[in-house]
């Protein structure tokens, strides 16, 4: 299992999978934006996504999980 979490503080602008969605290591699963900058969030792992924990527009620092795989 890991948890996905951002490597700086920012705001998520879009959510690219859904919960049972299987994933490949470095899919994108979101875009979020620090510094003025959209960067997207890659998978960290290959699995599925077992839990998603934000929502669009939700401000987070580098100690919030975004989601959980599996």
């Amino acid at each position: 299992m890991a948890d996905v979490k951002p490597p700086i503080g920012g705001k998520i602008v879009k959510i690219n999978v859904a919960v049972g969605a299987q994933v490949t290591e470095n899919q994108s699963l979101l875009v979020f934006e620090a510094m003025k900058m959209e960067m997207d969030m890659p998978a960290p792992v290959a699995g599925t996504v077992k839990e998603i924990k934000v929502k669009e527009g939700q401000t987070v620092d580098t100690e919030t999980v975004l989601m959980v795989i599996e």
